[in-house]
């Protein structure tokens, strides 16, 4: 006997033979994680790449051509100092690169509902009977070191954002204390990598005065052995004049953003504070002097990072929407679909207190007509949340006291259920053929 076999699990499965979908697969933000959600990059991960041939290839070059030959041109071990300390210092620049791009900044994990409401929307007037709908205020004040500082509400992480913390527009994630978003090392710079973008920049700078300076050593050497001009002894040695004008270039970039750092760090500012509210205008709440600044950088613990890339995702229920008027259940909307598409909805009976033998379908003019599709009052039997002291949905009046809407039948139809003498379900008058439905069907 064939069998059909069961659907297959929408569970997923992970490398490491647990099921569960994991944070860094859920992630609604840009970022591209690399080896199972250790290592975080922004989206323009494809940068690190140039920056890495930018620093290694000269490097390369200097070690090749400028290295290997004051190795010739000293006897001694110098030469070969020379370039193990290139190299070194090589790597060291690449390792702080690493740990500036691939770590988590500093991300707030976004909320997966926005939080409670805390004031009624004005623009309403409450003299109409319509309720003001629930509203968040778009800031807030937060009072810090005596300086009452504004917070902003995130619409797409749905929460209040920390002093400091801003929304990265490329990454779409809310950083705290946000410096910048660094398109040459892919990332955020916020609370948890500054320090070591900071490293990274000065040690770059470094890094350039040394192949800057041993290249001058060179050109020195060979002019004194040769006995030459300078022009003539870097002539004969282009890779000299390649890397000097290249590393006289790059110090500039890496050395002035060291310099402007530097005056950050003393200041206690970032980027983002510097460029939008000017600190030299206005008092600083973060600033407590040039000492207690930079031991803030360098001699405080990171904080541990606040989302578990790797941990596996809790399902949360669905929660009601949020309309002008509250928070409806999304039964309500799935009715209210159904009945805008003409469909005719299943009715609960403990919900209604109707049985489908009992329900009535009436028109606007009061007529009841048989076999008709309409479906039913739905203030009958929806309560609507928030809708206290007004009327959304008018219940319908009873129709006790009042003459019922006639139907035109046929007599031998009539005749026909007189034979039966059904009389709880057709009544009529033998003489019109009109007939009351109490149910037809």
């Amino acid at each position: 006997m064939y069998v059909v076999p069961p659907p297959k699990s929408n569970d997923f499965s992970n490398p490491d033979g647990s099921d569960g979908l994991r944070t860094y697969q859920a992630w609604k933000g840009s970022n591209v994680f690399l080896l199972q959600g250790r290592l975080i990059f922004g989206p323009d991960i494809r940068s690190i790449f140039m920056t890495i041939f930018l620093i290694a290839t000269p490097v390369a070059i200097f070690c090749g051509f400028i290295g290997r030959k004051l190795m010739d041109k000293y006897s001694d071990s110098f030469g070969i100092w020379v370039i193990v300390v290139a190299v070194v210092f090589t790597i060291y620049v690449l390792v702080l690169l690493l740990l500036t791009s691939g770590r988590d900044p500093g991300i707030i994990p976004r909320n997966a509902h926005p939080p409670e409401p805390e004031s009624y929307d004005e623009s309403i007037d409450v003299g109409t009977g319509q309720t003001p709908p629930l509203r968040l205020p778009r800031i807030k004040d937060v009072v810090v070191n005596g300086i009452t500082v504004k917070v902003k509400y995130c619409d797409t992480c749905m929460l209040y954002r920390p002093p400091r913390c801003s929304h990265c527009s490329i990454c779409n994630n809310c950083v705290e204390r946000f410096d910048h978003h660094c398109p040459w090392v892919g990332q955020c710079i916020g609370l948890r990598n500054y320090r070591f973008f900071f490293m990274f920049v000065s040690s770059a700078t470094l890094l350039c005065i040394y192949v800057f300076g041993f290249c001058w050593v060179f050109i020195l050497r060979v002019k004194d052995k040769e006995d030459t001009s300078i022009w003539k002894a870097m002539t004969n040695y282009p890779a000299s004049i390649v890397l000097i004008i290249y590393s006289f270039i790059a110090v500039w970039f890496v050395g002035g953003l060291t310099v402007f750092h530097l005056y950050l760090i003393s200041t206690n500012q970032s980027t983002y504070e510097n460029f939008r509210y000017r600190y030299d205008r206005r008092d600083n709440p973060y600033n407590r002097g040039v000492v207690e600044n930079f031991k803030e950088i360098f001699f405080t613990s990171i904080p541990v990072s606040k989302n578990k890339f790797r941990g596996i995702v809790q399902k949360e229920p669905a929660m009601p929407r949020a309309t002008g008027v509250g928070f409806v259940s999304p039964n309500l909307e799935k009715t209210m679909g159904d009945v805008e598409a003409g469909r005719k909805p299943v009715w609960d009976d403990s919900a209604t207190g109707l049985s489908e033998a009992e329900g009535e379908v009436s028109n606007d003019d009061g007529v009841n007509r048989a076999g008709a599709e309409e479906s039913p009052d739905l203030s009958r039997i929806i309560d609507v949340e928030g809708t206290e002291g007004r009327s959304i949905l008018h219940p319908r009046r009873s129709s006790w006291g009042r003459r019922s809407g006639t139907l035109n039948i046929p007599p031998d139809v009539v005749a026909m259920a007189s034979g039966v003498g059904d009389s709880n379900r057709i009544t009529g008058n033998s003489n019109d053929g009109s007939m009351t439905r109490r149910d037809w069907q």
